[in-house]
């Protein structure tokens, strides 16, 4: 699974439905989505999943579902790559504005196994793992740049427990549309509420 920060020309799924990526271009959306394809086949993944388009938005159904599972989606993914736009080296994931999203919260403590990319897709400080929750030197920039200790970014459990770190942490976040301020902390305490745009 992919997470990142939206951009300029995120594709959508009628713009890819039915077609192959690869023949396709023009947006700095679709050259992302293009790389992370490429990245999920180098990690021998057959199958690749982005919220860009990979969900039918003009379907309000579809859209409910998506926004009360996402964070069980991201928690049974194999693989969660985390593409950080505004990062060109090590150490500056303080400054990232991908820590500073109310989606990437719940798809950063869901998902069991993350790697990050940098701009260029290049692996953020190259190590060995197959996983940057494993790595102790990522997990202490992690740590630095979220807020959340090291036992929660590694073993995270959704619930009502612990709700004022919760919100602590989400506290530091923003998101584009108001109402996803509630609806993208869900998953990290497991409830489910309609979801009402505009209402």
């Amino acid at each position: 699974m992919l997470s990142h920060r939206w951009g300029r020309g995120e594709p959508l799924l009628r713009e890819v439905e039915g077609k192959k990526i690869y023949d396709l271009g023009g947006t700095d959306g679709l050259a992302k989505l293009q790389y992370f394809c490429a990245l999920a086949l180098e990690h021998n993944f057959k199958w690749a999943w982005s919220d860009t388009c990979c969900i039918d938005k003009d379907s309000s159904a579809e859209l409910q579902e998506a926004v009360g599972s996402m964070f069980s989606w991201y928690r049974r993914s194999s693989l969660t790559i985390v593409y950080l736009s505004d990062v060109s080296d090590a150490g500056s994931l303080a400054r990232c504005e991908w820590f500073t999203r109310g989606w990437t919260l719940q798809e950063l403590l869901a998902s069991p196994a993350v790697l990050f990319y940098k701009h260029d897709w290049s692996l953020y400080r190259e190590s060995a793992t197959a996983n940057h929750k494993t790595d102790a030197t990522v997990l202490e920039d992690l740590q630095k740049a979220t807020g959340v200790a090291k036992q929660h970014l590694t073993d995270f459990y959704p619930g009502m427990d612990d709700a004022r770190s919760k919100l602590h942490w989400a506290s530091r976040r923003n998101t584009t549309r108001p109402e996803d301020i509630a609806y993208s902390l869900f998953g990290l305490f497991k409830v489910h509420l309609p979801v009402l745009y505009g209402e």
